[in-house]
């Protein structure tokens, strides 16, 4: 008997702290940069910064991400990779999928020497896009 409720209590927590993990976060962006690929294959210079006021969602929950942009933009979030963690930037890298199946990697970066200033990266195959972001 004391067996089952130790178990039971172990499954309520499990699932809770599960259940709990699968959150959805909202940032605001307040600017964003891109950058294209050269003809040469090497990437040409960033954009100025413009300003923008996106709200971006990560809905853990449903593994989908969303840029609400002038043309909104949908992510399927296909793999969530090991946080990296360095002197200056702790980077979580997101294996993606647009909604014409057109695949890419997202990162939400945090600069540590930048008063943890957070950065959302949509990176393709031939551009990139940069969103300065904080909590919303």
């Amino acid at each position: 008997m004391n067996f089952l409720r130790t178990f039971f209590i172990f499954c309520f927590l499990f699932f809770s702290i599960t259940e709990a993990s699968a959150q959805v976060y909202r940032f605001k962006a307040e600017s964003y940069s891109v950058v294209e690929k050269k003809d040469n294959g090497n990437w040409g210079e960033w954009s100025k910064f413009q300003e923008t006021a996106v709200i971006i969602t990560l809905d853990g929950k449903n593994d989908k991400i969303t840029v609400n942009s002038q043309e909104v933009q949908y992510y399927k979030i296909l793999a969530y990779g090991e946080k990296v963690v360095t002197e200056d930037d702790d980077t979580i890298p997101l294996k993606c999928a647009d909604l014409n199946g057109n695949l890419c990697t997202i990162l939400i970066v945090t600069r540590k020497n930048q008063d943890n200033r957070k950065q959302f990266y949509i990176n393709y195959g031939d551009v990139k896009i940069v969103y300065n972001v904080y909590d919303n």
